[in-house]
């Protein structure tokens, strides 16, 4: 994927494809702000803002503009914009030049029911607050209740109150509510899924566009391969042979606390966002390390660590820690559990990565280059502080990726079957 770089004189409109309320606003920040946090809120309401009164469509303004009214940096309002983009509240549009041009289309947040009844939105906000603040969100868009049991309906429909005439009106594109549809890569082979289904169990038209998105959204939250997801919709069919997407929903919900402890998914299987990427090319052995840390979640690469067996609760709750509480990029994450593995004996000690993670976060560490290097450093000083002092002999083992000089400079062997090993895994 190519990157572009964003730049204050680059030019942007917004445009608006919806009709945005009140009620949006309080959505977006009681239900959105707890999962995509609240710079990406703060771009939208000021793209929202941006309109004024031209509701349609702004003027032009600089990307300048907006880092002067968020008061931060431009990778902060793309990284903003990405987590508005993920969860389809805009879409971005480009069109290259001397000065780029932005096309910012805007779209309503889900009603309070469609989010509530979201297979991905609902479990990521309950998981983000806690069930004490999501029931207290509930009860906020809980529908009241009369009791009309003494009462007559004596409304009068349109055809009794009003006569027609043979007027003709000329249709128009006239605005609505629309909300976007969240965008997923399809996490699961459908082909495989179908092919594994007897045709008399399942009806050929089970698998529409909508239960599809259902089946996709379900394997990307949960992190389900398409044999799980199979054996899942296996469970769901009705007797008519289509998918009960209640029943998907609640299958695939109690399979996963179950192996879980109880427990819902965060966003730890998120990758290095495309941006923050180093390079591509780069064939020496530490490329071929950033390789491995820029590509792969924090969860395989701590699965990878535990030879393919799901990691420990606690162990995955530091994890939930780094990417969600304190906003580590995933590649940032994965060299801290490298080096803390390391150099603590293969244990993650809660105290140490604490220490060293808000340390990077203070840095504003966002990728595994920079993450390798200040690692190297404090090692470098730490090893110097005890020499100094005439402690115990350092029994830590270095990672492999240590002073690897790129191609240049020569291992041992030890240390090359280990740098094999590391990449082996994530071939």
């Amino acid at each position: 994927m190519k990157v572009i770089t964003l730049l204050p004189a680059d030019i942007y409109t917004v445009v608006n494809r919806s009709i945005l309320t009140e009620i949006d606003r309080k959505n977006l920040i009681t239900l959105y702000e707890p999962i995509i946090g609240p710079l990406s809120i703060s771009l939208y309401l000021t793209l929202w803002r941006d309109l004024d009164k031209l509701e349609i469509m702004s003027i032009d303004y600089t990307h300048h503009h907006l880092m002067s009214i968020l008061k931060t940096d431009l990778d902060s309002i793309k990284t903003a914009r990405e987590g508005l983009e993920a969860v389809g509240l805009i879409k971005t549009y480009l069109k290259e030049g001397n000065i780029n041009n932005y096309v910012y289309e805007l779209y309503s947040p889900l009603s309070a029911y469609d989010f509530f009844n979201h297979p991905i939105f609902n479990v990521i906000l309950y998981n983000n607050v806690g069930k004490k603040e999501y029931d207290l969100i509930k009860t906020e868009y809980r529908k009241m209740s009369i009791n009309l049991t003494d009462y007559q309906d004596i409304s009068k429909p349109l055809d009794v109150t009003f006569k027609s005439t043979n007027l003709l009106v000329d249709s128009m594109d006239i605005i609505k509510s629309n909300s976007n549809n969240l965008n997923l890569e399809n996490k699961v082979d459908f082909d495989l899924i179908m092919a594994s289904i007897p045709k008399g169990i399942i009806s050929e038209r089970a698998f529409n566009k909508k239960t599809k998105e259902l089946i996709n959204q379900l394997a990307f939250l949960y992190n389900f391969d398409s044999l799980k997801m199979t054996e899942l919709i296996r469970t769901a069919i009705n007797e008519k042979g289509f998918i009960d997407k209640e029943e998907l929903r609640l299958s695939a919900r109690k399979y996963y606390q179950y192996n879980n402890n109880g427990n819902l998914p965060t966003l730890i299987y998120r990758k290095q966002p495309e941006y923050l990427k180093s390079p591509s090319g780069d064939t020496s052995n530490r490329g071929k390390i950033i390789h491995v840390f820029e590509t792969t979640s924090p969860y395989d690469f701590l699965k990878s660590k535990y030879k393919g067996v799901r990691p420990t609760t606690r162990d995955l709750k530091l994890l939930e820690y780094l990417v969600v509480d304190l906003e580590l990029k995933p590649a940032v994450v994965n060299v801290l559990i490298d080096y803390v593995l390391r150099r603590n004996n293969n244990k993650l000690s809660q105290a140490f990565i604490e220490t060293i993670a808000g340390q990077w976060k203070r840095l504003n560490i966002q990728t595994a280059d920079a993450a390798m290097q200040v690692a190297e450093k404090e090692h470098k000083k730490y090893t110097k502080k005890a020499q100094k002092e005439s402690i115990k002999k350092i029994t830590e083992k270095e990672p492999v990726w240590f002073n690897q000089k790129q191609e240049k400079e020569q291992i041992s062997e030890e240390e090359q079957k280990e740098l094999e090993d590391l990449l082996k895994e994530f071939k």
